[in-house]
C-alpha cells in the first residue's frame, strides 16, 4: 500500500508481511481513511488466516485489528466481512472477500461521486478538511470524489484545502492529490475557513466520515464541526460524502460514539520538532462529531440523502445492498 507517512516528498509503498505490520501500518497513519481501512481490516484478515495457525489465532488477531482504530466504522465492518467468509471458507474465502471489498469500494465511490456532483455549481468553490480523497480509500475518494466527478464534467471546480492540524492531512495529501488531477486547489490555514465564508468566496463544505451514527450525527476529522458551524452561521451548505458502509445503524447518535485519543507528541512536535514545552498537559482527540442538524445533505453511492436522516439513510442502506458493485 501507498505509506501516507512518506507523502507528500516521496511516493513510496509498503509491504505488510505480517498482522503486526497492519496493525503498525494502521496506528502510524501509513494507511489510513475510513474506506481504505475497512479494505486494509479485511486484507489482514486474509493475511492472518495464511500465516497463523489455526481459526482461534485469526479470531485473536481480527480483535487486534480492529482495535487499533474504534472510531472509523469501516475497519470492524471489513474485518466483519473477511472473518465471515474465514469462518465459511477458509483462508480462500477471506482472500476472495477482501478483494471484494476492494473492487466494490471504487465503484461505489463513483457512484458518490456522480452522484455528489450535482450538489456543485459551474465554477463553483468547494472548502474541504482532512484528506478524503483516493488515498483514503482503495480507490476515487469520497469528499474528493464528489470534486473529482464535478471535474470531469467540466464544472471546473475550484478548492479551498485545509491544512488539517495537527497531522495535515490536507496539506500533505488532499493538496497531492488534487495536484496530480490538475484540479485548481488552494491551501489554507484551518483558520482562515471563517473569514473566507464571510467574504462570499465558498459556495459549500464538501467532507467525508469515519462513522455516521444512524440519526445522521458524523464523526470526522477533528475541526470538521467547527467547520459546520461556520457554514450554517454563513448559510453555506455543509454536506458529507461516504459510502453506506459508513453508516452504523447499531449507533444511535453521535454521543454514542467512541473518539480515538492520539499521540500527544502529533501536537507538540511539528515536523519533528518540538513546538511546546516539555511536561505541558495535551489533549489530542482524533475526531469531532458534527449534530445532524448542520448536515445540509449526506451522499452515498445510492444517492442524496437528506434529514429525517434516520429514515434517509435507512433507505440508502437498503439500496445499496440491493446493487450490485
Amino acid at each position: 500500500m501507498i505509506d501516507q507517512r512518506a507523502l507528500p516528498g516521496r511516493l513510496r509503498f509498503i509491504t505488510c508481511a505480517t498482522v503486526d505490520d497492519v496493525c503498525d501500518a494502521i496506528n502510524t497513519l501509513a494507511v489510513r481513511g475510513a474506506p481504505a481501512l475497512g479494505a486494509t481490516g479485511a486484507y489482514g484478515v486474509a493475511l492472518a488466516a495464511r500465516t497463523l495457525g489455526n481459526a482461534r489465532s485469526v479470531r485473536a488477531a481480527a480483535k487486534r485489528i480492529v482495535a487499533t482504530r474504534p472510531t472509523a466504522v469501516n475497519l470492524a465492518w471489513g474485518v466483519g466481512r473477511a472473518m465471515h467468509a474465514f469462518e465459511h471458507a477458509g483462508a480462500t474465502g477471506a482472500l476472495a472477500e477482501a478483494e471484494t471489498i476492494a473492487d466494490e469500494d471504487v465503484a461505489r465511490n463513483r457512484a458518490l461521486g456522480a452522484h455528489g456532483a450535482e450538489l456543485l455549481g459551474v465554477g463553483g468553490t468547494v472548502l474541504t478538511h482532512c484528506n478524503a480523497g483516493a488515498l483514503a480509500c482503495v480507490g476515487y475518494g469520497t469528499a474528493l470524489g464528489v470534486i473529482r466527478a464535478a471535474a470531469e464534467r467540466g464544472k471546473r471546480p475550484r478548492v479551498w484545502v485545509d491544512e488539517t492540524r495537527p497531522v495535515l492531512q490536507g496539506a500533505r495529501l488532499t493538496a497531492w492529490e488534487l495536484d496530480r488531477l490538475g484540479i485548481d486547489a488552494t491551501l489554507v490555514a484551518d483558520v482562515a475557513a471563517a473569514s473566507l465564508m464571510a467574504a462570499g468566496e465558498v459556495d459549500c463544505v464538501v467532507v467525508g466520515a469515519d462513522r455516521i451514527a444512524a440519526n445522521g450525527d458524523v464523526a470526522n476529522k477533528v475541526g470538521t464541526y467547527g467547520l459546520a458551524v461556520l457554514a450554517h452561521h454563513h448559510h453555506v451548505p455543509f454536506y458529507v460524502a461516504a459510502p453506506t458502509s459508513t453508516i452504523d445503524v447499531r449507533t444511535p447518535d453521535g454521543a454514542a460514539i467512541t473518539v480515538e485519543e492520539r499521540d500527544p507528541a502529533e501536537v507538540t512536535t511539528f515536523a519533528g520538532t518540538r513546538i511546546a514545552p516539555l511536561g505541558m498537559a495535551v489533549a489530542n482527540p482524533a475526531f469531532d462529531v458534527t449534530p445532524a442538524r448542520l448536515v445540509a445533505a449526506i451522499v452515498t453511492e445510492a444517492g442524496i440523502a437528506r434529514r429525517p436522516y434516520r429514515r434517509s439513510l435507512a433507505s440508502h442502506i437498503r439500496l445499496a445492498a440491493a446493487h450490485s458493485f
